[in-house]
């Protein structure tokens, strides 16, 4: 068992005000992670390349992505990182609000970890995070940071 240490989340999202509330969500769960955000596609994908790249650089524990983003759609970062030998062990989970089943098939067809539909209500949101974060950071076991 790995040590664990104080885990990062990305949150690939555009709207400013999903990002507040996320934000807001996140410190309500009381759960102790940092929250890097990222405002489009492009913006993702470079985060996580400097991660990877950089001395100080711990890629994140989590990536939650909208699908609706400027520049690259959240499709298109999902199959990327999934595609990266050095990111692809990063679970992904779908944040947004499109319920379209084309979206959905072409997530799980592109590896998203799960794909979950954005509430509207504040309270729903918390929860939701709360749950996110419960499994992806403290049941799953993390992937290992060192090598044996």
């Amino acid at each position: 068992m790995t040590a664990r240490i104080r885990p990062t989340v990305l949150l690939v999202e555009d709207n400013p005000g999903d990002i507040l509330l996320a934000r807001k969500a996140f410190e309500r769960t009381g759960y102790d992670c940092a929250i890097d955000v990222a405002t489009d596609g492009e913006q993702a994908l470079d985060h996580l390349r400097d991660c990877r790249t950089s001395p100080e650089g711990t890629l994140p524990a989590l990536v939650l992505l909208d699908i609706n983003l400027p520049k690259l759609s959240g499709l298109d970062v999902l199959r990327e990182i999934k595609q990266e030998p050095t990111l692809r062990h990063i679970p992904v989970v779908m944040l947004t609000s499109s319920q379209r089943d084309t979206d959905v098939r072409r997530a799980y067809d592109n590896h998203a970890n799960s794909y979950v539909t954005k509430p509207s209500k504040m309270a729903e949101l918390i929860e939701l995070l709360d749950q996110i974060q419960r499994y992806w950071l403290t049941v799953v076991e993390p992937w290992p940071l060192t090598t044996p």
